[in-house]
Parts: C-alpha cells; sequence; structure tokens
C-alpha cells in the first residue's frame, strides 16, 4: 500500500500528524449534515485548534454544482491560499465533492479523504476519482486528483445504520467477482455476519490501488472496477430523478451485478451455474430494486452517458468466470433493458 494510506487505529493520529507539518496552511473539514453530527466529534481531537468547518447538505441530490459554489464561496471569503488543506469527512457524495472542489480551487489545494461510510473506505476515497453530478447524470463533471492521504477508521462504520452498511458491502463483493474468487467463495456463507470489517477493508483496498496503480486515468485495466456499473449508475441515475424512489449507490451495483452477470451468461462468458450462485447471493443480501418493466428502455438510455463509452458504444465490464473480469465489452440499450427485465421477472 502506499505510504499515504493509512488503515485502523493509526489512521486519525496519522491525520493530525500531517496536519503539524510546516507547510500546511489553513485547515478546512468538509462534512454532511449527518456526518458533522455524528463524525466529527472523533475528528475533532485529531485537527489543530484553528481549523474550519463547511457543513453540506446530505444525499447524492447535493452532489452537484450548486453545493461547490458554497463551499468555493466559503474558501475565497476566508482568503484561503494555496497552501490550505481540506479534510474530506463523509461517504461517496463528500469525498468525490470536496476532492473535486478541492482540485479546482486555485487550481489544486491538497485534499485529505477521511471516509465514514464502508462504501466510501473500500471505493469511493481510493483511487483519485473526483466529481460531481451533472443534468442528472453520475459524476458527470470530475477530475483525476490524487489525495494527499486517505485515513480510513473503522470505528466511523459504528456512525452508519444497516442500510448504508449494506450499501458498501456491494462494493466488496464487486472486487471479488472481478478479481478474487476465493475470498467470494469464502465469505458468501458469511454474507453481512462480519465481526471484523478492517480485514475485508484492507484486501478491498488493495486489491483496487493494484489496480489502479496500472491505469490511474482508466484507459484500460481501470475498467473492471466499473463492474456493475454500466447498468447500476443507469438504475441509480433515473430513479434519483423520481421523486421519493432514490436509492443508494451501492443498491445500484448490486442490481447492476446481477445484470452484467446475466449479460456475461448471454454473450457466453459466464455459465448458468456461475450466473446463479452470484444472483442467489446477491438476493440474500440486498432487497429487490424496485421499478416496473415499462422503464427499462429510459433506464438504458442513461447508459449513453456512461465515461466508459466510445462515441456512441456503450462499453461494459462483463465477467467471464467469477474471479475473471473483461473491459470494454460492447452493449446495446436495448440489451441493457433487457437485462433489467430478467432482474425484474427474478
Amino acid at each position: 500500500m502506499t505510504d499515504t494510506l493509512f488503515l485502523g487505529a493509526e489512521a486519525l493520529p496519522a491525520l493530525a500528524e500531517l496536519l503539524r507539518r510546516p507547510a500546511v496552511g489553513q485547515v478546512w473539514v468538509l462534512a454532511d449534515a449527518n456526518t458533522a453530527r455524528l463524525c466529527y466529534p472523533l475528528l475533532q481531537p485529531h485537527l489543530p485548534p484553528t481549523h474550519r468547518l463547511i457543513e453540506i447538505p446530505a444525499g447524492e441530490e447535493f452532489k452537484t454544482l450548486a453545493t461547490c459554489d458554497t463551499v468555493w464561496q466559503q474558501l475565497t471569503e476566508q482568503n484561503t491560499d494555496r497552501h490550505a488543506v481540506l479534510v474530506n469527512l463523509g461517504g461517496g457524495v463528500v469525498t468525490d465533492l470536496g476532492g473535486f472542489c478541492a482540485a479546482v480551487y486555485k487550481r489544486g489545494i491538497r485534499f485529505i479523504q477521511v471516509p465514514t461510510t464502508l462504501l466510501a473506505q473500500v471505493d469511493a476515497s481510493v483511487g483519485g476519482k473526483t466529481g460531481v453530478d451533472f443534468l442528472g447524470f453520475k459524476n458527470q463533471l470530475g477530475v483525476f486528483q490524487e489525495p494527499a492521504a486517505v485515513c480510513i477508521d473503522p470505528q466511523f462504520l459504528q456512525t452508519l445504520d444497516p442500510r448504508q452498511l449494506k450499501a458498501g458491502y456491494a462494493e466488496i463483493v464487486k472486487h471479488w467477482l472481478i478479481a478474487d474468487a476465493d475470498a467470494f467463495q469464502q465469505n458468501r456463507s458469511i454474507g453481512m455476519f462480519v465481526e471484523e470489517w478492517l480485514p475485508l477493508i484492507r484486501e478491498s483496498v488493495l486489491l483496487k490501488e493494484q489496480v489502479v496503480a496500472q491505469d490511474p486515468l482508466e484507459s484500460g485495466l481501470r475498467k473492471v472496477l466499473n463492474y456493475g456499473h454500466t447498468v447500476g449508475h443507469a438504475l441509480e441515475s433515473y430513479l434519483l430523478l423520481q421523486p421519493g424512489r432514490e436509492i443508494l449507490h451501492g443498491e445500484a451495483v448490486a442490481a447492476g451485478m446481477i445484470c452484467e452477470a446475466w449479460l456475461s451468461r448471454e454473450k457466453g462468458l459466464l455459465s448458468e451455474q456461475e450466473l446463479d450462485t452470484i444472483e442467489t447471493f446477491l438476493f440474500s443480501v440486498f432487497e429487490k430494486v424496485q421499478f416496473v418493466t415499462l422503464e427499462t428502455e429510459a433506464i438504458a438510455e442513461f447508459a449513453y452517458q456512461d465515461k466508459k463509452n466510445v462515441g456512441s458504444t456503450i462499453n461494459c465490464t462483463l465477467l467471464e468466470g467469477i474471479g475473471r473480469a473483461v473491459y470494454d465489452q460492447p452493449v446495446t440499450p436495448a440489451e441493457i433493458a433487457a437485462s433489467l427485465r430478467y432482474y425484474h421477472r427474478l
């Protein structure tokens, strides 16, 4: 692992040490309404007394340029210079948005990710992707920018409700399905009955770091990390625009993994038995995402904005067996809609 990644009990003391360095100027903390209340008190003892807090509303619907405006405005009003550090305390929305705000402000200030959800700890905070949603499309605007450090402390998971914890687990399962068949076999009998999260977090982060190190800008291999996300993002984006029907990112990815496993089977890459194993396990953990068959074409249209696409070709990451992913697999909106109808029938 990189020397800027700190895991477990050492994470917050390491953050405190980083913020004491002479080159560090103003220290800002970005939190949402939930993490400001539940997580900021755990972080505060490790921060310099002169730090300032920016609080934004909680929820994917606030992952927008309008929220960035409020962050940039506060930084500007306090004459924040380029030596400042922004500490992003939250889940994927806060780490993505905060990283983007930092990367753009005065052409870039340093930021440190302190992920507080399981999803952010195993996925969103690692790898240098930042961004916000735009016109209803997930992460439509963003830049690749590595954080100065990532500090992962599992104690923050105690602040989560079961639904949020489960949503993060989807990304761990994704890592098994694309690269670690043995871990999938060992853990599928345990499911969410995990006594100690740190080993699973460490394994997931290490796997993602290994992939990102080989392809930091997602020109090839890194695309395997998007398994479940072509259909998942389309489903998540569509439901985000339907008031009262919004779902969590991990819930969308869990549904997307089943749909894309079915597409893998349809294209002769995955066996019927492997498909059954994947969907049986995922349905043992995750509730079915609700939509009606008539919506499948409209959902599929959102895949045209997927960032893996080339021109009008929708590129998907599929499985050629449990533990082996293949990227740049072309799929059509009709095939995506068919996969959603398959999921709906299960």
